[in-house]
């Protein structure tokens, strides 16, 4: 499993490239989910992390933008795409016409990764046929940071089809959404492709600068894991919540705050959602687990 982190900045680029990322993704955490930054900005953190002789792969955002502005979205893709970035992660929310959208993006002739929101929960006919059309990476992710992490909003059940969906076709499987350290067992026991940081490796905030001995700590947490799940082969059971006997979540709406590689990468719908009554309530599993890391 590798380790993307989300970065604003050339200063903030090079921390995470010599600090043990896999991926570099170039982002607003201040604009909304996928926040985009100004395409100038893309473009001199890509100069500035070539010129330093990082060859990591990057990935960029496009903003959050709904699927009924397809013809905006084919417009940020190409602009950021000309930036010289390896991805460009588009978010994909469960709303009508996601499967048009994602038809436009399989044939605009750039290396474009998918990020289903799970929010409102993840939609496995879109998530399928994304798979049919071979984009190069797919990617999970969260909206609403402040409602709870992607262990909160998605079962393990789910998260483990999603992984074997993208793996099935060969292509890179991605996990975001206000992850921690906590949840490097469970991310482990999953084995996603890569998993995509932001809040854990910052001081406070996401929006705050990013931090050299958060990123440390979590790049030996996820090492740790790593190393542990490959000696139990039935780490997945282990680290799995219970999937029955929940209750359905109540669902609130509002608008999203701001609009407008190998491989990486994800994306926000016009409106999310918090749910009151999370979907992973923790089980003496999941702690168990966790504490492997602390």
């Amino acid at each position: 499993m590798k380790l993307l982190v989300s970065v604003r900045s050339s200063d903030e680029a090079l921390l995470a490239a010599r600090g043990g990322a896999d991926f570099i993704d170039l982002k607003e955490p201040g604009a909304g989910a996928l926040g985009g930054l100004p395409v100038a900005a893309i473009r001199g953190i890509v100069a500035a992390l070539r010129e330093a002789q990082v060859a990591l792969p990057i990935s960029a955002t496009i903003g959050d933008l709904p699927m009924h502005a397809l013809a905006e979205i084919l417009v940020h893709v190409d602009a950021v795409a000309a930036c010289g970035v390896d991805y460009v992660k588009v978010g994909i929310p469960r709303e009508p016409g996601a499967a048009a959208g994602l038809d436009a993006l399989a044939a605009c002739g750039h290396r474009v990764v998918p990020v289903f929101i799970a929010d409102l929960g993840l939609d496995f006919g879109l998530i399928e046929h994304a798979a049919a059309l071979r984009f190069p990476g797919l990617m999970v992710d969260t909206a609403n940071k402040t409602a709870g992490s992607l262990f909160e909003l998605a079962r393990m059940d789910e998260l483990r089809r999603f992984v074997d969906t993208a793996h099935g076709v060969g292509a890179m499987a991605g996990l975001a959404g206000a992850l921690r350290l906590e949840h490097a067992p469970a991310l482990a026991a999953l084995a996603p492709g890569f998993a995509g940081f932001r809040s854990a490796v910052c001081a406070g905030s996401r929006s705050n600068a990013l931090d050299a001995q958060r990123l440390h700590a979590l790049v030996a947490a996820l090492a740790s894991a790593a190393a542990l799940a490959a000696t139990l082969p039935d780490a997945q059971a282990q680290c799995s919540p219970p999937v029955a006997s929940r209750p359905a979540p109540r669902v609130t709406q509002w608008p999203l705050q701001g609009h407008g590689g190998e491989q990486p990468p994800w994306g926000g719908p016009a409106t999310v959602a918090q749910r009151s009554t999370p979907r992973n309530s923790p089980s003496s599993n999941e702690r168990i687990c966790a504490s492997s890391v602390r």
